[in-house]
């Protein structure tokens, strides 16, 4: 493995070049028309464009990116988070073209894809899920009012393809059951591809947890601990941490013992993280999804272990010797919290807000920060594509420190030209419950009126 073609764009895209580079390893960016003269275009070795500025014109399209990499000489294919990054019958494309492809095999991806058959395997591998109910596709809803009467209210729809959040709504009472359902296989179907849904218990007091695993392909699978991902809205994440707030050791072991079963059982290979939900009331925990990638929020981990995942990925999918990756050698050091900055308004729902970075003004990295971003002053960001503009990555001794280092951070960040959520940041940071580690999942609506406006 020589040259890696980065099948993604912006932040992640720039963050995989910097691991190829410490493993001398070229790159090969793709382009839509709207990215010509993106940062990650400038920072790989090669470049190829791939088509207009709409996703499924361009960034979507296997076969073109299949393409992209046979005219560069690319022998390996990084996806990377989003667009193809999930999607099985990509990979099975990339391999069948002879090229290395750097992630869990298509099976592995098909499997944990498919939320209603994840729950199957979780289940299988003794890990705890939530009740549930069958698969409701697009217009064939009966026994819906059953099913969700033998789970109990309130309960999630869910999208059997889906993941990030997205068509997953919380249903309180039956009278709104099927407008729901019928709103949540909508978007999914528009998003995925496929409208199936299901039903699912929610937890009202609760806390998101994902376990960090790698797994080398052969059954062996070994943990980095976890990430607190609690902060979020409309079950999309805000800020990620690690260690977890007042986590006990006992539900730690726990939770990193049924994370990488459930790997181990799939024969895992490559960077993943199982997400759990933890009722507070009672510390038990249930099996969420598996995300068969790497993560936004990736460098939480790498802060407070020192690794690069990026790096394992790509030297794991180079045939290196990773004999020096045990269980035993995972050390964890400090305490590392993410804020994702965006484009968009806090106080009109969050909205996009595409535009000019006319002033683009980050904290120095170092002393514990790191600035992981895609863009530079003067770039535009479009309509086209998530509208990230950087993660901000603060670590400390301690939480304390960790939590002023973000602080101080989010108080140099200077962007002018479009609306951004960099104060509403600053106010989740400085909020008093978030500073005593007491979140839940409820965080940002409970204390909607202190966050925003």
């Amino acid at each position: 493995m020589k040259r890696v073609l980065i099948a993604n764009r912006g932040e992640i895209a720039c963050r995989i070049i910097l691991s190829c580079q410490r493993l001398g390893l070229q790159t090969v960016a793709v382009y839509s028309q709207a990215d010509e003269h993106a940062l990650h275009v400038a920072s790989a070795d090669f470049s190829y464009y791939i088509g207009p500025p709409q996703p499924n014109e361009s960034y979507l399209l296997a076969n073109n990116i299949i393409k992209a990499a046979k005219a560069t000489g690319a022998d390996a294919i990084h996806p990377g988070y989003g667009f193809l990054a999930e999607n099985p019958r990509f990979a099975e494309t990339v391999e069948a073209a002879g090229l290395i492809w750097v992630g869990p095999r298509a099976k592995t991806i098909e499997d944990m894809g498919d939320k209603q058959r994840a729950r199957l395997l979780a289940v299988a591998a003794g890990v705890p899920v939530l009740p549930g109910s069958p698969g409701f596709a697009p217009n064939d809803n009966d026994g819906l009012e059953e099913a969700a009467g033998q789970i109990g209210y309130p309960l999630l729809v869910k999208a059997s393809a889906g993941g990030g959040g997205i068509g997953m709504q919380r249903v309180d009472n039956p009278v709104r059951l099927r407008k729901v359902v019928k709103a949540a296989q909508t978007m999914a179907e528009r998003f995925f591809g496929d409208g199936t849904v299901f039903l699912e218990r929610f937890v009202a007091r609760a806390r998101h947890i994902e376990i960090q695993v790698f797994g080398f392909g052969d059954g062996r699978v070994i943990h980095l601990y976890e990430r607190e991902c609690s902060v979020q809205r409309r079950f999309q994440k805000v800020v990620e941490e690690s260690p977890a707030p007042g986590l006990s050791d006992e539900t730690r072991t726990r939770m990193t013992d049924a994370a990488t079963s459930l790997a181990a059982q799939e024969c895992y290979r490559g960077a993943g993280t199982v997400e759990f939900v933890l009722d507070t009331h009672t510390e038990e925990f249930f099996f969420l999804e598996m995300n068969t990638r790497i993560q936004v929020e990736h460098g939480v981990t790498e802060m407070v272990t020192g690794l690069d995942l990026v790096g394992l990925q790509l030297r794991l999918a180079r045939g290196d010797n990773l004999d020096d990756v045990r269980q035993d050698s995972i050390t964890r050091d400090g305490h590392a919290m993410e804020v994702r900055i965006y484009a968009e308004n806090p106080d009109k729902k969050f909205f996009p807000s595409p535009g000019t970075l006319n002033e683009l003004v980050f904290p120095a990295a170092g002393d514990g920060i790191r600035i992981d971003t895609g863009v530079r002053q003067g770039d535009e960001i479009t309509v086209y594509y998530d509208p990230m503009i950087a993660k901000l990555i603060a670590h400390g001794p301690d939480r304390a420190t960790a939590t002023e280092r973000m602080s101080s951070a989010l108080a140099e960040v200077r962007i002018e030209g479009l609306a951004t959520n960099a104060v509403f940041l600053a106010r989740v940071i400085g909020h008093q419950v978030f500073r005593d580690g007491n979140v839940h999942t409820d965080f940002i609506d409970r204390y909607k009126a202190d966050l925003t406006g």
